[in-house]
């Protein structure tokens, strides 16, 4: 499984990009989004990768971050979503954006993806709501060492490979997540208030989320 793949971006397409690895050509489809914030022809880069194998084909997804191919691989177990709508979702929302709208069910938020309908979109977060949580917390978890196991270098080039980095705010949301559980609350609960305090406050740090969420879940009248 090649779970991570760094080199020279070689070509760039509409909804792909040719990675060179050491002479070998590794196509790449990533979101929106993700094609957006990648350099141009001749930059480095690395991707988290996920790989679709079937009968007739085999491609590489790849992700900024381990947070959002995550959430692809969720999406993907829903039934009607296949690799584009998911893709379509994240490069819609965002990673932050999955998260916030599937931990409150906020099926309307999702239906911004180009393809994406109403009853899908009702679908995707009733079936993940329960493992928004879980994709959450990974966002304070460090990237991996750029030896690892899984990773293929590009140690032939010279240049320096960019690497994944964790948006900050994913951080600040998984330690707050942390905090709530740890003090009793169900950890969808938790996920729900967080997220939706998130959204009121991007980039607020930790201490100023946990206290926007508390208020959020303290009793009403």
């Amino acid at each position: 499984m090649i779970g991570r793949i760094a080199g020279r971006i070689d070509y760039r397409a509409s909804d792909h990009v040719l990675i060179d690895v050491r002479g070998v050509g590794y196509l790449v489809y990533c979101s929106d989004r993700t094609l957006s914030s990648l350099p141009a022809v001749g930059g480095m880069a690395a991707l988290y990768t996920d790989l679709l194998v079937r009968e007739d084909i085999l491609q590489l997804f790849g992700f900024p971050t381990l947070v959002e191919k995550e959430w692809h691989r969720l999406l993907m177990s829903v039934q009607g979503i296949g690799a584009k709508a998911s893709l379509a979702i994240l490069g819609a929302l965002g990673p932050d954006g999955v998260s916030r709208a599937i931990a409150i069910g906020d099926w309307n938020a999702v239906t911004a993806a180009k393809g994406v309908g109403t009853k899908t979109a009702q679908r995707v977060v009733n079936e993940l709501k329960d493992k928004a949580p879980t994709v959450m917390a990974m966002g304070s978890a460090p990237p991996p060492a750029q030896d690892a196991g899984e990773v293929i270098e590009a140690e032939s080039v010279a240049a320096p490979v960019a690497a994944p980095v964790m948006p900050a705010g994913n951080g600040a949301q998984a330690e707050a997540l942390s905090a709530l559980t740890n003090l009793g609350y169900a950890p969808g609960e938790a996920a729900g208030a967080v997220a939706q305090a998130a959204g009121e406050a991007p980039g607020a740090e930790t201490p100023a989320l946990i206290r926007a969420a508390l208020r959020l879940l303290a009793p009403k009248g």
